[in-house]
This record gives C-alpha cells, sequence and structure tokens, in this order.
C-alpha cells in the first residue's frame, strides 16, 4: 500500500451500525401509529418504505429533492396506500412530519457502534487525521457522533447540509482534502455505499477501501468485506 497522509470515511453502516437502528425505529412507528390497519405485518410495511427512501436518498445525493422533502416524503408516500387522507382521526401529511420527527429520535435511541468499528477507529487515528463525510442530517449525526465516544478521534466532521454538497459530488471530498491540506493521491475513502463513498471518491481523484461482501460489477482501489479488515491494509 502506498502512503496515505489523511483517511476519510462515512459514518453510517461504516462506524454506526444505521441498519439495525432504522430497523427497530421503523418497528416502532409501525406499533405507535397502528399502521396495521394499512399494512397486515412489519415487514410489509418496510418493504413498502425501503425502497421508496433508497430512491429518496439517491435524489438528495444528486441534489434533486431537498432534505425536507425526504424527510416527509418517505413516511406520507407508504400512507398513501390507503386513500383516504385520514388514518386513525390523523391527517396524513401531520402525521408523516410527525413521524419523521419521532423517527429521527427513536434512530437515536437505538444508536450503537458496528463490530469493530471502535477497535479500528482508534487503530486509524494513531496513525492518520480523520475526516468524517456524511450526508447524514446533522441532528442525529451530531448525536451519534457525541454518544459514540469516538468523536475525539476525528479531527473533521463534514456534514453534508452544513456545506451544502451531497456525497457522491467530488467537490465534498475537495473540502477534505482542503481541510487536510493534502492532495487526492495523498488521502483515502473507506464507505459502504458505492454511489455515495466509492464513486464519489473516484470523482474526486480519491482511492477508496469499499466495504463489500460478495460479487459486484464496481470496482474500488480496493474492496474488504469488513471494516476489521482495514487494519491489515493502512
Amino acid at each position: 500500500m502506498k502512503h496515505y497522509k489523511a483517511v476519510f470515511m462515512d459514518w453510517d453502516d461504516t462506524i454506526g451500525d444505521w441498519h439495525h437502528a432504522e430497523h427497530r425505529a421503523l418497528q416502532e412507528l409501525y406499533t405507535l401509529y397502528n399502521l396495521n390497519t394499512l399494512y397486515p405485518s412489519f415487514e410489509a410495511y418496510k418493504e413498502a418504505y425501503t425502497p421508496y427512501n433508497l430512491d429518496l436518498w439517491g435524489k438528495y445525493g444528486r441534489g434533486e429533492v431537498t432534505k425536507e422533502e425526504l424527510h416527509f416524503a418517505r413516511f406520507y408516500h407508504p400512507l398513501t396506500a390507503d386513500s383516504k387522507q385520514v388514518l386513525c382521526g390523523r391527517n396524513k401529511t401531520e402525521l408523516a412530519h410527525e413521524m419523521g420527527n419521532v423517527f429521527l429520535s427513536l434512530t437515536n435511541k437505538y444508536f450503537s457502534l458496528l463490530p469493530d468499528s471502535e477497535r479500528v477507529v482508534r487503530y486509524l487515528a494513531s496513525k492518520y487525521p480523520l475526516t468524517i463525510i456524511s450526508n447524514g442530517f446533522k441532528e442525529v449525526q451530531y448525536y451519534k457522533f457525541a454518544h459514540s465516544g469516538l468523536q475525539t478521534c476525528f479531527k473533521y466532521a463534514i456534514i453534508s447540509e452544513e456545506v451544502g454538497i451531497n456525497k457522491p459530488q467530488p467537490e465534498i471530498f475537495r473540502i477534505a482534502l482542503s481541510l487536510n491540506n493534502v492532495s487526492a493521491d495523498e488521502a483515502i475513502m473507506i464507505g459502504d455505499s458505492y454511489t455515495s463513498d466509492i464513486a464519489g471518491a473516484k470523482a474526486a481523484g480519491i482511492d477508496q477501501i469499499w466495504l463489500h461482501e460478495g460479487e459486484t460489477a464496481e470496482t474500488a482501489t480496493l474492496i474488504v468485506p469488513k471494516l476489521a479488515d482495514v487494519m491489515t491494509l493502512l
């Protein structure tokens, strides 16, 4: 491996276990808002929520929807399975706004780190200046940073809504380069999302470590199945 002067990292599903927190939060929403009146099971509700949410995040990364539009639409869309505008005596528009706010609080409640992430982050921080680059909403990201026990390991945290640029746009990676006073060939990006983390870093001329298991037609500088494998590379 060549020598790097800075390491950039994604947060959700790279360091923090967003998948778990999201799943538990959605389960609570399903029960709290009696969504069994629309969907016979939680799994059926999640099947309606997930692809639409993923599509919205893709649009958010491309700048096609705002944070507010994403935050509202991902909860409003599954409610439209029933054409009536009222659900359990509540206006669906108001309900979707409320669900979005409750959801963010619940994801904080269920926040946890992925296995080995603390060990790996502390190892990397002993060797390199670390920078988080995240598209996550600032009101939950800063909570997770503060409660992770790892906040002091990172020299910088770049939140897309604060800088007005989302991953995978290369400009957000160039901000990280500028903050660290390094060139593109002196940094490497670690992340789980090919579209946001890997493709974005590639566009900025930055090497990448993609956390990915299984077959893929996509390419990256390095592909490893688990974050712990990074310790053998850097």
